[in-house]
């Protein structure tokens, strides 16, 4: 495989709680189950096999059919005569090519656990024997069971309904091949091999599986990226749309960072590898996608139910239409009862059912992976629809995340660089952004930085620490009170914040040093998206741990309906449960360590693929990009998905609400209508293929 990806699991399409370690028939519907992962060489056993039953055998079906329709016409044989012919021709059909649909009843018995192959072979199971012994022991049966000279036989019944099925399997396991394209597409993204650059300079070619942390890759104009790493060496335009789904290509530079399975467009470059084989950005996406498309939504624990004890009510109504008929029906009343009575078994087969969701899900969910959307299960599809509040981090969702370093005002006694040689000083010891900008500028500088000692990180609102045996404390007004520092130095904080900056206040051994502004521009794509929520009918609301006047200025800028700054991680939680309790169901955006319990607490939680794993390991949902234009597109995912999950679950209940009846035969004494097993069969048939092309529908609307 492109990707590695160790411990493979087989699991059911419709019951994602059945895995094993090997391929084999999921013990509670009979289906074949699939790769978790998707192989990009596909098994198509089960398709094969099911082709030469069926193809093997037509012929034999064909002439059973023409002799039980057209055999007593031609008189080329006796009725008697005919009937054991129509047992010899329907043999290899019953017993080889239906083999497979009555091991997967007699499965669903012994497990207690009644599907669609309970009915299938309870019905061409009791069609058959009763033909066999009607053949075989004609006059065991009363007179009104002769018709035109001999006992009623329906082997033809048996035979056909068997092909029937397996069409109706081949057809679906085609169809069902198609909703995993979009992982296969993924797998296939990867190259195979990588050229890595030996200590000596050297160059070779290594297999993609040979690549470790550390290693010197080149990857060449026209090549793609081999694993994720940073850029070494060069500069090139990388196109990322295959993850990402941003059409323009990126500039990378040197320390620039690079995402395995991407095209490099145009420069050469040397990387250092940084994360290989299931770490990887594509495995990992590879992995949530195939995650995310075996999880079960909540609207399909209802058709679970129903399912269950759809079976069950469907052989009592088989055995009431057998009865009824059988005591109050016409002559031959107990011939059509029993036929009757069959097709109420082959007609009424719950799998259209048991698909109409997880077909639709697999399909979103795929989809939604080549934009650049990772939902990580399909809850968060159902939910994400009615999502009407979305609460947005600004530092990195918003904004771009690489701030820059603007000014340095001093307090009295104090100079710009001090402060900022302190200050990067003490931000040595943090990963925030607004450090890296810090740290960055005085070195650009050439300002000598000391090392911090007794570093701790007061989460989301700042960082404590020694320089130079000096007691330092750097954040926001927040930090400053709890520190019992006096603010000073108001006016150019604030002159500063209406235009955008991020203000810091340094204070040394308990007073106020002097404040720090750094800028960090709004991302390309986020005026878009606030707008597209908007439209969508979202409430906007900012949440941040910068101040308020700075977050009021963005906000303003962006069009947002509310702006809460200086905000900490445990408010950004108390203003999810306050948006819950008010009644709206709330999405939170972030892409930090501190928006990792709001992101939980959430109803849909939405990470920043840009962001830390924290924060995406707390989330329902990811963006790889890190563009907000994907929340919109999100949504509207989910409710295309939804909508098409009812589509099809309204489809198969209303074609077991009309189709059970009419088998039994309510239409007979008004129209003289009833349904030949065999047309049940076929319609069987395709109510679980009408499903699946449905969901596949969902490819070409998302």
């Amino acid at each position: 495989m492109a990707v590695p990806v160790s411990g493979q699991e087989y699991v059911c399409p419709m019951h994602p709680e059945v895995r094993q370690d090997h391929p084999g028939h999921c013990p509670k519907c009979g289906m074949a189950l699939e790769p978790l992962v998707p192989l990009e060489a596909e098994d198509h056993s089960e398709l094969q096999d099911f082709q030469r039953r069926f193809w093997w055998t037509l012929p034999l079906t064909v002439a059973v059919a023409a002799l039980a329709m057209f055999g007593h016409g031609l008189g080329l044989l006796d009725m008697a005569r005919q009937s054991w012919v129509e047992l010899v021709l329907s043999l290899p059909v019953v017993l080889w090519a239906g083999w497979p649909f009555f091991a997967r009843g007699w499965q669903s018995i012994v497990q207690r656990s009644p599907n669609m192959w309970t009915l299938i072979s309870l019905g061409t199971g009791a069609a058959f024997v009763y033909s066999v012994v009607a053949t075989v022991a004609p006059q065991a049966f009363p007179a009104a069971f002769v018709s035109m000279g001999r006992v009623a036989v329906y082997f033809e019944a048996a035979v056909v309904i068997i092909s029937l099925t397996l069409l109706g399997q081949m057809l679906e396991l085609k169809a069902r091949s198609q909703t995993s394209a979009a992982i296969k597409s993924l797998l296939g993204l990867a190259p195979k091999t990588a050229r890595r650059i030996l200590p000596d300079g050297r160059e070779e070619d290594v297999p993609l599986d040979h690549v470790h942390v550390g290693d010197l890759l080149r990857v060449r104009p026209g090549e793609k990226v081999p694993v994720d790493g940073e850029v070494t060496e060069g500069h090139s335009a990388v196109d990322e749309s295959m993850l990402t789904g941003e059409p323009l290509p990126v500039t990378k530079r040197v320390g620039d960072r690079l995402i395995g399975a991407t095209l490099n467009t145009s420069g050469a470059l040397v990387m250092r590898s940084e994360k290989v084989g299931s770490a990887t950005m594509l495995a990992q996406i590879v992995q949530m996608v195939a995650t995310a498309q075996r999880s079960k939504a909540p609207m399909q624990r209802m058709a679970d139910v129903v399912a269950g004890k759809f079976v069950v009510a469907v052989v009592l109504a088989a055995i009431a239409t057998l009865v009824l008929w059988g005591l109050i029906g016409p002559e031959p009343a107990w011939v059509y009862g029993l036929i009757n009575a069959v097709a109420v078994l082959i007609i009424a087969c719950p799998c259209a059912l048991g698909l109409a969701t997880p077909m639709s899900v697999m399909v979103a969910t795929g989809r939604a992976a080549t934009q650049g959307i990772l939902f990580r299960d399909a809850g968060a599809i159902e939910k994400m629809r009615e999502v009407d509040t979305l609460i947005v981090d600004k530092t990195g969702t918003l904004t771009e995340g690489r701030p820059a370093f603007e000014t340095a005002i001093a307090a009295e006694g104090q100079t710009p660089d001090a402060v900022l040689r302190l200050a990067a000083s003490l931000d040595q010891g943090s990963e925030h952004p607004l450090a890296e900008a810090i740290v960055g500028a005085a070195r650009a500088r050439g300002l000598a930085l000391a090392k911090p000692v007794d570093f701790d990180s007061a989460s989301g609102i700042g960082v404590r620490g020694t320089v130079d045996g000096q007691r330092l404390a750097l954040g926001n007004a927040v930090l400053m009170q709890q520190e019992g520092v006096a603010l000073a130095l108001q006016s150019e904080g604030e002159r500063l914040r209406a235009e955008g900056a991020s203000i810091m206040h340094l204070a040394v051994d308990g007073r106020l040093a002097g404040i720090l502004a750094v800028t960090d521009p709004v991302k390309a794509g986020t005026p878009d998206a606030i707008r597209s929520l908007h439209a969508a009918g979202l409430r906007v609301v900012m949440a941040t741990g910068d101040g308020l006047t700075t977050a009021k200025a963005v906000g303003a800028r962006l069009g947002i309906d509310e702006v809460n700054g200086e905000v900490r991680p445990a408010d950004k939680l108390a203003l999810v449960e306050t948006l819950q309790q008010q009644g709206h169901v709330v999405a939170m955006a972030g892409d930090g360590i501190n928006d990792a319990p709001a992101l939980a607490r959430a109803d849909v939680g939405i990470a920043m693929g840009t962001g830390t794993d924290v924060a995406m390991n707390s989330s329902q949902i990811t963006l790889v990009k890190g563009d907000l234009r994907g929340i919109a597109t999100a949504r509207r995912i989910s409710q295309d998905t939804v909508g098409n999950m009812r589509q099809n679950l309204a489809f198969a209940f209303l074609y077991n609400g009309i189709g059970v009846p009419i088998a039994a035969g309510v239409l007979y004494p008004f129209t003289g209508w009833l349904l030949s097993p065999m047309v049940a069969a076929l319609a069987m048939s395709l109510s679980s293929a009408s499903v699946i092309f449905n969901a596949l529908r969902l490819r070409g609307r998302t």
